[in-house]
């Protein structure tokens, strides 16, 4: 089998999450691991009292958490680093504070706990990507400007054709990031099907409902598409992205 490596983008933003539905950290470089980039989305606040099969506490429940900074201490030993959280009003706690907790019980009403997943708490796959192109369109789409922090997706791709939505074309194709012997490499698999999050802006934490109407009347509620890893490895920005076709 022979495989063809075509040239389709620039790897433009990458985003890290440490804590679900908290901002993301703006990366220069992340190492995809089998499970998502290192200390992506490891740790999660669980509503307590929640018996279903989406007990988080994310946006939809309390907006302004998307406020709330993570930072992993210690950047040598990511999946084990302590993580700090910078509160809206400058307060910056340990992750598995007290006063914490009491702070998001506070604003849910009910009572929270956290939890951490070596493998991740993610909703579904997890790699996500989307092009500056979709972004630019969608912006154009909804009538006001977003950015992809308000998607929360961990590669951002600048394309060379500038066509939006072109991540959907690579769908069922492989990208390798970088080096074509080392660079990560991901299959990616579906479009992602969104949710009230993406109304939230993450720099205020209001809420924008078109956001989320505009996506769901002309993108059949999808946008961006889901990767999983074919090989771990390191991404950096400014890398060249290759389609691999066989």
């Amino acid at each position: 089998m022979i495989e063809e490596f075509v040239e389709v983008g620039v790897v433009k933003e990458l985003y890290r999450f440490p804590v679900k539905s908290m901002r993301g950290e703006a990366l220069t470089q992340a190492f995809g691991t089998w499970h998502g980039f290192q200390g992506d989305r490891r740790y999660a606040f669980v509503r307590s009292e929640n018996r279903s099969g989406f007990p988080w506490l994310t946006g939809r429940e309390i907006p302004q958490i998307v406020q709330f900074t993570p930072r992993i201490t210690d950047p040598s030993d990511i999946e084990n680093s302590p993580v700090d959280v910078a509160l809206p009003d400058g307060r910056i706690l340990p992750i598995g504070s007290t006063e914490l907790n009491q702070v998001l019980a506070e604003a849910y009403g009910k009572p929270v706990h956290l939890i951490k997943i070596e493998r991740g708490a993610f909703d579904s796959q997890v790699i996500s990507v989307m092009s500056t192109a979709t972004v630019a369109e969608l912006s154009a789409m909804v009538g006001t400007a977003v950015t992809a922090r308000r998607f929360r997706q961990n590669i951002v791709i600048e394309p060379f054709d500038e066509q939006p939505f072109v991540e959907e074309r690579w769908l069922d194709s492989s990208l390798v990031f970088g080096d074509e012997s080392e660079g990560l490499r991901i299959r990616l698999n579906r479009r992602i099907q969104r949710c009230v999050m993406i109304n939230i802006d993450p720099e205020t934490a209001e809420k924008e409902p078109t956001v989320l109407k505009t996506v769901a009347q002309t993108r059949q509620n999808c946008v961006g598409v889901y990767g999983s890893p074919e090989r771990p490895g390191m991404v950096r920005v400014g890398d060249v992205v290759r389609l691999v076709r066989v």
